[in-house]
């Protein structure tokens, strides 16, 4: 299923807007002029505009005679149906577990379960997935200062 551009830009500004909304419940920290909501906000206001840029695309094309939603070819291919919503089950198992098992474990998981399901051989995929989690709890947890859920591994780190 492909749906218009301009359905998508609608939906990627409501999502936008409520996660800068979203960011007004995080913590600000003591002394410093900004905080854990400084990169969400940026992200969204840039997603905000791509939206608007999404929609601009496509209303020009719904002028033009393009449908609203229309059936894409890989829809046909059930392994690609089944690779689109991993993607969707990975991401609601990542915002429901991830608080009480924390982000290592969780994006460990869900890494690797990724991998292994595109076809990469499973030492490359544990190997992978590993050195992709740390850089990422890295960049996020040392470099940018957001705190990110530590779970299970809470008297470790």
């Amino acid at each position: 299923m492909r749906a218009n551009d301009a359905i998508n830009g609608l939906i990627l500004i409501l999502l936008s807007v409520a996660m800068f909304a979203m960011t007004a419940t995080f913590p600000a920290f003591p002394g410093q002029p900004y905080g854990p909501s400084l990169f969400p906000r940026v992200l969204a206001t840039l997603l905000v505009i791509c939206g608007a840029l999404l929609m601009w695309r496509g209303l020009a094309a719904r002028l033009a005679g393009a449908r609203w939603v229309e059936m894409a070819p890989w829809t046909r291919d059930p392994w690609r149906v089944g690779s689109f919503f991993l993607m969707i089950v990975s991401l609601i198992a990542y915002i429901l577990f991830a608080e009480t098992i924390g982000f290592i474990p969780t994006a460990f998981v869900m890494l690797l379960a990724l991998f292994l399901w595109f076809g990469v051989r499973p030492v490359v995929a544990i190997v992978t997935a590993v050195v992709a989690t740390l850089l990422i709890h890295w960049f996020f947890a040392t470099l940018l200062r957001v705190p990110l859920p530590r779970g299970l591994l809470d008297r470790i780190l």
